[in-house]
């Protein structure tokens, strides 16, 4: 195992040009041949995330409104419709009833495909930000030496100096902003 973890180190480092001695530092930090970071700090702290989450919380918000309207709307034919019943030929109201069903789980199928739709939007808004910030993580690890950056959420134990999560926060925000514009300059 301990064999396998050194290939890992040393063929990392090979290809971000770390041949096991120190590169130049831009920090007073020591260098640290693994880093950790924490991810969901990562995104959820970073302008980028914090944009994607309130967006996000705006279309749910939006969505939640649409369903109680909906269910309202529902309700209100759903009494009708039980109104009418005893003025009808059975019938005729198991056809209307068997029409309003139909169109409640329509309803349903729709709005819990728009429920998932925004699930998904913010996988894909993370897995778009991992892209984005690999660059940024990868000059952290080219200033500090290091041949790995890993899950802090993995990590039993750790020295002072290792988690760049901090740091790279504000390269990212610095670099990418709030992400919605990634043709605009770098914000200060």
């Amino acid at each position: 195992m301990r064999g396998l973890i050194l290939a890992v180190l040393f063929a990392t480092g090979l290809g971000l040009g770390w041949s096991g001695q120190s590169t130049a530092q831009t920090t007073s930090d020591p260098p640290q041949a693994i880093l950790t970071i924490d991810p969901e700090r990562l995104f959820a702290d970073s302008l980028f995330g914090e944009r994607v989450v309130a967006e996000i919380a705006a279309d749910t918000e939006k969505l939640q409104k649409e369903f109680q309207r909906l269910e309202a709307d529902l309700t209100a034919e759903e009494k009708d419709i039980t109104e009418k019943r005893a003025t009808m030929a059975p019938k005729d109201f198991r056809i209307l009833a068997d029409a309003f069903d139909a169109k409640v789980q329509e309803i349903r199928r729709t709005q819990d495909a728009k429920a998932r739709e925004l699930e998904g939007r913010l996988d894909q808004e993370r897995a778009a930000y991992l892209n984005l910030i690999l660059p940024i993580l990868g000059e952290l690890m080219n200033e500090r030496g290091a041949a790995v950056v890993l899950d802090n959420r993995m990590v039993f134990a750790v020295a002072s100096g290792v988690d760049i999560t901090d740091e790279a926060l504000q390269r990212i925000d610095a670099t990418l902003g709030d992400g919605k514009t990634q043709d605009a300059a770098p914000q200060e």
